[in-house]
């Protein structure tokens, strides 16, 4: 009960000084808004067009909106300090770290749904799974959003934590099928895209929302499941080794 009220309480300070400001806000509502209008607009009105971007455009939301927010927030407050003082509360630290991720994965799951809404606004989508739709999306952002907890412990100002996101997020876009398929991929870089998460949340989007996934979703859904752990446990030695070890 203890852990769970620390969980709510770091939660409710991250989501208050950083996620609810209004720049904030605006940025997670324009950005998959402005991805979703250009690659919409681009591939015309028709059902088949909207639906061969969606999936893309619905990771990427994700994507950025968590890798973003995070290496921020956490960059600042280490750089204030902040963060090591917290690192001394009586909380686990594995329950520390994941309430400092849970307002990112909030944050990315939110982003995932504003071109999903305007897909269902401008026209009929097929038959689908809204559970796995869901439940990929949830994987999507906490693997993103870990991926993104272990660039801001590796990293000491805001300016490397972008930097550093970037180096990763760029050559995810156009390795992880998200517009066009792995298959298509030079045979030397299909290796890399299967050791990317986004890869396997793609691929699950695409057989959900296209019918038109490579691997079977369950495994989509395990192998960004192992993502998460792995992604997790890098970033909870990291911050052993550099603050409590």
């Amino acid at each position: 009960m203890k852990n769970l009220t620390a969980f709510w309480n770091i939660l409710l300070k991250d989501m208050r000084t950083y996620y609810l400001k209004p720049p904030n806000i605006s940025w997670g509502i324009i950005f998959p808004l402005a991805w979703t209008a250009m690659f919409f607009i681009k591939s015309g009105a028709g059902r088949e067009s909207l639906c061969d971007v969606l999936p893309g455009v619905v990771a990427l939301s994700v994507l950025f909106g968590t890798t973003s927010l995070l290496s921020v927030t956490v960059t600042f407050e280490k750089r204030n300090r902040s963060f090591e003082r917290l690192l001394l509360a009586p909380v686990p630290l594995n329950v520390l770290l994941l309430a400092k991720t849970g307002g990112a994965i909030l944050f990315g799951a939110i982003n995932a749904a504003v071109p999903l809404l305007m897909a269902v606004v401008i026209t009929d989508l097929p038959d689908m799974s809204w559970g796995v739709v869901a439940a990929t999306v949830l994987l999507i952002a906490v693997s993103s959003t870990f991926m993104g907890l272990f660039i801001a412990v590796s990293v000491s100002e805001v300016f490397e934590a972008q930097t550093f996101s970037n180096f990763f997020r760029f050559p995810m876009v156009f390795l992880c099928g998200l517009f066009f398929p792995v298959a298509r991929l030079p045979a030397l870089l299909k290796p890399v895209a299967y050791l990317l998460p986004l890869t396997y949340g793609a691929d699950a989007l695409h057989a959900e929302i296209r019918g038109a996934g490579t691997i079977p979703v369950w495994a989509s859904l395990a192998a960004l499941a192992l993502f998460c752990a792995a992604l997790f446990a890098v970033s909870l030695h990291q911050v052993k080794r550099k603050w409590i070890a």
